[in-house]
């Protein structure tokens, strides 16, 4: 007998058991991938937004260190074109300095060519008494005449006309009459000229170029601070630690704010380099106004001390006893005068030399 096969189960009873499991376990999966999937998004996104305000951050320190570097090249070369204008503008008065000097050396050599020519022809003349006395006489008039055209002195072209006046007086003679005459002229001439203290004025021109150096300016005395002003509360006996305390902090505060009137618009700041410039500018207006008193330009030598003068009241201290001072003489001579229209005393020597040659005629 054969045996028989046990009945099979139904499929009903079988499918909800096994398929029960499986579904649960992918629904979990599916749940975490899901979960998963909304987290690294989010992450990803949160990283890409830091890298790129980091990016963006250091793109703009950058932008900002290039602009900087930029405008600190920009002044640098402005400080240097500014440097460069100041030599130029040195040079430049350097050269037109000697350019007066050449001229001034010029006249000076050609006045010594001139005495030395005096020299060997008062050395070249008879041994009689009234040529040398002539000869001496025509040679003071003459250095007269070059002490007016050189160096308008007055003084020392008074003095040696007088001394001619006094040899020809010495020589008591009746023919000389009419060349004492002549002298006596050109004398009254000179006399009645203002009188023009050249080396006084001199003197005060070097006292200021010396003093250059020493001249404060405005923008290193507003910078000092000014603690005499400043009212200090005096301690209190038997005071509290924290009133001693919040005094001490209300007396600093005080001091962190001062304010000053200056009574200018702007306040010149130079570096040091053109401070520099600057104290030499001053010098060489002074040795340029110092010529123009040597050849008498009043024009010149009052331009010269008054750009001396707006150039100290714009950039030093005129309140220090050193500015004051300064101003003051700069004030006063720029109002001197020194133009001086000189005489003609040419007629003099003139007389001399006709006198003369009508004695050396006279004598062969």
């Amino acid at each position: 007998m054969t045996k028989q096969a046990p009945p099979a189960e139904p499929i009903d009873s079988v499918m909800p058991e096994t398929l029960i499991a499986p579904t649960a376990s992918a629904h979990n999966r599916v749940e975490n991938i899901i979960s998963r999937m909304s987290v690294v998004p989010i992450v990803l996104a949160v990283v890409l937004v830091v890298f790129l305000w980091q990016w963006f951050d250091t793109h703009l320190q950058i932008n900002n260190m290039q602009q900087e570097l930029a405008r600190r090249l920009t002044e640098m070369d402005g400080n240097n074109k500014a440097s460069q204008v100041l030599v130029m503008q040195v040079q430049e008065s350097m050269r037109e300095l000697s350019v007066k000097v050449n001229v001034l050396e010029a006249h000076s050599a050609e006045a010594q060519n001139q005495r030395a020519a005096l020299e060997s022809l008062y050395q070249d003349m008879s041994g009689s008494r009234d040529e040398t006395v002539l000869a001496e006489v025509e040679q003071l008039l003459l250095i007269a005449g070059q002490q007016l055209q050189l160096s308008a002195n007055v003084k020392a072209a008074l003095i040696a006309m007088q001394q001619a006046d006094d040899r020809l007086k010495r020589m008591d003679r009746a023919a000389l009459n009419g060349l004492r005459k002549a002298i006596n002229r050109d004398i009254d001439k000179l006399r009645t000229l203002p009188d023009v203290d050249v080396q006084g004025i001199k003197f005060r021109l070097d006292n200021l170029i010396a003093e250059v150096d020493t001249l404060p300016l405005v923008q290193d005395v507003a910078h000092v601070p000014q603690n005499k002003n400043v009212a200090i509360t005096p301690p209190v006996l038997d005071e509290s630690a924290w009133r001693r305390l919040m005094r001490e902090i209300w007396e600093d505060m005080k001091r962190l704010v001062r304010i000053e009137n200056i009574q200018k618009q702007e306040l010149p700041l130079l570096p040091p380099t053109q401070t520099f410039f600057l104290r030499e500018n001053l010098k060489l207006r002074l040795l340029s106004a110092r010529l123009g008193l040597l050849s008498r330009d009043e024009k010149s030598f009052k331009h010269d001390l008054q750009s001396v003068q707006e150039w100290v009241v714009r950039y030093f201290d005129v309140k220090s006893t050193s500015g004051a001072l300064a101003i003051t003489n700069l004030q006063k001579l720029r109002e001197a005068s020194i133009n001086i229209e000189l005489p003609d005393v040419s007629a003099s020597l003139e007389a001399a030399r006709n006198y003369r040659s009508s004695l050396g005629k006279g004598s062969r």
